[in-house]
């Protein structure tokens, strides 16, 4: 492995996985909007491989190569960092995971050190005021992109728009390519592996507190369990996915996975409803 260059060096590490950057936001007051992107970059000197292989075994996904979802938990630590150590004008505590584009532009390896740039910006409000912030990181490795992580959340929710008529929901069809269950200890299993150890995934208590009637798993370990059991059926590797967080999965509750008949695209059902669709790539 060739040593890091001293750009590289010169920049701050990515902090660690752990509760205490959610501790730092749970006390972050928001600043005086700016109008401007944010930005921010970090180094990673390498992938920790026993970590990637923790992960995998926990949802199943072969050995040896990282899988695709891994990398938002690096993706996911440059993000938190960027608003944690920037000026920004909203809480970070409460935003809601809305939707996720996540891609492998090469062969990831775990002894390269990378760069992680990440860009925040606001688009403007909704036509019903919904306040949304796209946060979006680009790791590189000797100046080649490794993988792209674009994550939107919803800062703000817009008004309830009453429709005359409604148009029937119609029951997604589909293939069954995977059934779990999430069970009660899921959000803090995946909190312990991923270092997100937001309250509203952990216990009963701790998600009344945020202002949830009960936990729910958070968004990426659902696409976790989406990609490994892609990957057992087709016997191929996703690389690319790009998903919309539709309804929360509590814990408890129950997930179907179908596939569906555009080739690539799937939807998560939970108690008959769509939780989350979206689609992925293949190698």
């Amino acid at each position: 492995m060739n040593s890091p260059s001293p750009f590289l060096l010169s920049l701050p590490a990515l902090p660690r996985a752990s509760a205490w950057p959610l501790l730092r936001a749970l006390f972050k007051r928001p600043a005086r909007p700016s109008g401007q992107p944010v930005q921010a970059s970090y180094r990673l000197d390498r992938i920790d491989a026993d970590h990637v292989r923790r992960y995998s075994d926990e949802f199943g996904f072969p050995p040896g190569p990282v899988p695709l979802t891994y990398l938002y938990l690096l993706a996911q630590r440059a993000q938190l960092a960027t608003m944690l150590d920037c000026a920004i004008p909203f809480r970070i505590v409460g935003l809601i995971h809305v939707s996720n584009d996540l891609a492998m532009h090469c062969e990831v390896r775990t002894d390269a050190p990378l760069i992680l740039v990440t860009t925040l910006s606001m688009p403007e409000p909704g036509a019903h005021g919904a306040v949304e912030c796209v946060l979006e990181t680009v790791a590189s490795a000797d100046g080649q992109m490794v993988f792209s992580c674009t994550s939107r959340y919803l800062i703000k929710r817009g008004q309830r728009v009453k429709h005359a008529t409604a148009s029937p929901s119609v029951a997604p069809v589909g293939d069954v390519v995977g059934e779990w269950v999430v069970t009660a200890d899921a959000g803090r299993r995946y909190a312990a592996l991923s270092g997100d150890w937001n309250p509203i995934h952990l216990w009963p208590w701790s998600a009344r507190l945020m202002g949830m009637r009960a936990p729910i798993i958070h968004g990426m370990e659902t696409m976790a369990r989406v990609c490994a059991a892609f990957e057992q059926s087709t016997d191929r590797r996703v690389t690319a996915l790009a998903c919309h967080f539709k309804r929360a999965v509590p814990l408890g509750a129950s997930a179907t996975l179908l596939a569906c008949e555009v080739p690539g695209s799937f939807v998560v059902l939970c108690s008959g409803r769509v939780a989350v669709e979206g689609t992925l790539g293949y190698v």
